[in-house]
């Protein structure tokens, strides 16, 4: 009994810690990426660069990086040209989103 106990408490255990990994996984579509390629081409920004951070998805910028807006009602994102690359960036946590080559 207690080897069942503890099997079915290991499996909803991974099952609750993968539902978080996916809860944290952003969704960037195509077509969402194709409205910020646009429109960073019809509003291009100088490139920044920021030693020691690296443009990882995951990686928060310091509050000393401007984030700029994408003036498209499906896009919740800012952007900003880090190292002639433009990161989109999760305004509320700062975080790197999406890096776009």
């Amino acid at each position: 009994m207690k080897k069942l106990v503890s099997t079915a408490f290991a499996g909803l255990f991974l099952l609750g810690t993968s539902g978080l990994t996916l809860a944290q996984t952003v969704v960037v579509t195509p077509e969402q990426e194709t409205v910020v390629r646009e429109y960073v081409k019809k509003k291009p920004l100088a490139s920044i660069k920021l030693p020691g951070v690296e443009l990882n998805v995951g990686t928060a910028l310091p509050e000393t990086v401007e984030l700029h807006t994408i003036d498209a009602p499906d896009i919740k994102y800012r952007y900003v040209v880090i190292d002639n690359r433009t990161v989109l960036v999760d305004p509320d946590t700062r975080k790197i989103v999406r890096v776009i080559e």
